[in-house]
C-alpha cells in the first residue's frame, strides 16, 4: 500500500493533522491507522453491566477514533499555560493563536458555544487570595466543556468530515514497527485481521496518545530516536460532595491549582475537575486499571471530581519512568483484585484501611460503584503520598471542608506520557520523515494541545507542496 502521508492514532493530534491538510488545500494522499474502532462502533459494557468487563483486545473507553478524548469530560482548555510543553517548542504566542484556530474547528463541528471561567472576576481574586496564602497557584484557564456525551457526536461529525473529504480511514489496524531506506522513514508496518502488510509514506506521523507513550517509548530505543525520560504523573483521584466545591465550580468550573509541598518540594497539581460528574475507569495493556473522571452535560451526580498528580523527574541512571508508574499501578490494582482502589481522607491519616460499610455511612458516596474500599497507602510511594496529603490540606484552605475525614480518594491515577521525543519546532525527529505529536510524543497534555499540534503539524506538511 502507497500513501503520501500515513498517520498512526486517530486521537486529536492525529485528526487535526488531517483536517489542516484538508483545509489548505492539500492533495496529499492522507491514511489513519487506528487500532480501536470508529466512533460509532465504540461501546463501554459497563453502561448496561455496571462493571469493568475487561474488554480484549482494548478497552473501548482508552482506544477508537478521536482517542480517550470521546469518553472523557471532552474539556478544551483555552491556555497555552495549560497542556504540556508545546509552548516550549513552538513559542507560546503562536501555541496561543493556534488555541484560538483550533477553538473554532471544534465549534464549527458541534461545540457548545459557552465557556466557563471568564466572568467572576472579583470572586475569581478572592480565591487566588486564599491560595496564595496556601501557598498554591490559581492557573486562570477558560474551559469550554463538551461533555461526555455531546463530544461523541462531535467527534462523529468530524470523522464523517475526513471520508468525505477522502482521507482513508483503517480501522482494525495496529502498527508494530516502522519501514526505513537508510535512516529515512518510509511508513509503518501494520497488521490487523487480514494479517500484516506495509504502508508506504513520503512522512510517517506517530500520534498514539498517551495509552501509546510505552509503545512509542520502545520504537524510540529500537531505532535511535533521539528521545529522554520526561515526567510521569503519579496521584489519585478525589471526590467531594457538590457543595463543598460550589463557589469554585460557579466561578472557575475548574480550579487548576499548583503547589511545591513541603518536605519534598515535588510539583503537584489538580487536574480534569468534574463538577457534578463521575469517577470512571480505564483500561490499559496487560489488564492494568485506572482511575479517571467524566463530566456529563445532561446527567450530574451530587459530587464533583477532580485528579491530583504529583510530578516526577527522575535522574540518571533511572531511564524507565513508564515503567515505574506502571508498577504502582500494578501494586494498586493487586490490592483491589483487578479494580480501582478507594480510601477515605480521614482514614489515611488516621492510618487504617476503609471498610465497604464506612463507604455506605458517609456523605459522600462513591460515584464508581465498583470500586473497592482499602488502603490506598499500602501501594503507595511515601514521597508522593506525602506530597499529596499535604497538598489536600493546603486545598483546604481555598476550598474549606475539601479536607475531610469523608473525602474519597481513587488510586491509581496515572499519566503516561513520561517519554519525550526530542524534535525541532517543526516535529522533525533526528530520523527524516518521522514525526511524533501529541501525549505521545511527550509535548502535550491534554485534548486542546494535541489538537494544536496537529494544527501545526498539517500546516508544515502543506507547505511542502509549494
Amino acid at each position: 500500500m502507497k500513501t503520501d502521508v500515513v498517520i498512526v492514532g486517530a486521537g486529536p493530534a492525529g485528526i487535526f493533522t488531517a483536517i489542516e491538510l484538508i483545509r489548505r488545500g492539500s492533495k496529499k494522499h492522507i491514511t489513519i491507522v487506528e487500532k480501536g474502532q470508529p466512533i460509532e462502533n465504540r461501546r463501554c459494557p459497563k453502561s448496561k453491566t455496571g462493571v469493568c468487563m475487561n474488554c480484549k483486545p482494548y478497552c473501548h473507553i482508552t482506544t477508537g477514533f478521536s482517542g480517550a478524548g470521546a469518553f472523557s469530560d471532552g474539556k478544551l482548555s483555552l491556555s497555552c499555560h495549560v497542556g504540556g510543553d508545546l509552548p516550549q517548542l513552538v513559542g507560546e504566542t503562536l501555541a496561543q493563536e493556534t488555541i484560538g484556530y483550533a477553538d473554532q474547528i471544534y465549534l464549527e463541528f458541534g461545540a457548545d458555544e459557552h465557556v466557563e471561567g471568564l466572568d467572576h472576576e472579583e470572586e475569581k481574586k478572592e480565591i487566588r487570595r486564599r491560595a496564595i496564602q496556601a501557598g498554591l497557584r490559581l492557573i486562570d484557564c477558560p474551559i469550554r466543556h463538551l461533555g461526555t456525551e455531546k463530544a461523541q457526536a462531535l467527534y462523529l461529525s468530524i470523522e464523517n468530515y475526513l471520508k468525505e473529504n477522502g482521507v482513508e480511514l483503517l480501522f482494525g489496524y495496529e502498527c508494530d514497527d516502522l519501514l526505513f531506506e537508510g535512516d529515512v522513514c518510509k511508513g509503518v508496518k501494520v497488521r490487523s485481521k487480514e494479517g500484516e502488510d506495509e504502508i508506504e509514506a513520503d512522512e510517517t506521523v506517530i500520534a498514539t496518545g498517551r495509552r501509546g507513550a510505552d509503545w512509542l517509548e520502545k520504537l524510540c530505543e529500537g531505532h535511535c530516536i533521539q528521545h529522554r525520560p520526561g515526567t510521569v504523573d503519579i496521584g489519585v483521584r478525589v471526590e467531594v460532595r457538590n457543595e463543598i466545591m460550589e463557589e469554585v465550580n460557579s466561578v472557575l468550573y475548574e480550579s487548576k491549582l499548583i503547589g511545591y509541598p513541603e518536605p519534598f518540594r515535588n510539583k503537584v497539581r489538580t487536574f480534569c475537575q468534574n463538577p457534578g460528574g463521575f469517577v470512571s475507569q480505564e483500561n490499559y495493556d496487560n489488564d492494568l486499571a485506572v482511575v479517571n473522571g467524566h463530566s456529563y452535560k445532561d446527567i450530574k451526580s451530587d459530587n464533583t471530581n477532580l485528579a491530583i498528580l504529583c510530578s516526577h523527574n527522575f535522574t540518571y541512571p533511572f531511564n524507565q519512568p513508564i515503567e515505574y508508574a506502571k508498577k504502582i499501578g500494578e501494586l494498586t490494582n493487586m490490592l483491589a483484585d483487578g479494580k480501582i482502589l478507594v480510601q477515605r481522607y480521614g482514614d489515611i491519616l488516621d492510618g487504617k484501611r476503609t471498610w465497604e460499610k464506612e463507604l455506605s455511612q458517609s456523605n459522600v458516596r462513591p460515584t464508581l460503584k465498583d470500586a473497592v474500599a482499602g488502603d490506598i497507602t499500602a501501594a503507595f510511594p511515601y514521597r508522593s503520598m506525602v506530597n499529596i496529603i499535604n497538598f489536600i490540606q493546603a486545598m483546604d484552605k481555598v476550598v474549606p471542608g475539601f479536607a475531610s475525614s469523608e473525602t474519597l480518594l481513587y488510586s491509581p491515577e496515572l499519566k503516561f506520557y513520561s517519554n519525550k521525543v526530542e524534535m525541532d519546532k517543526d516535529f522533525n525527529t533526528n530520523l527524516p520523515g518521522l514525526h511524533c505529536l501529541g501525549d505521545s510524543s511527550g509535548w502535550t497534555r491534554g485534548l486542546m494541545m494535541a489538537s494544536v499540534m496537529g494544527v501545526l503539524m498539517g500546516r508544515k506538511l502543506a507547505e511542502q507542496e509549494k
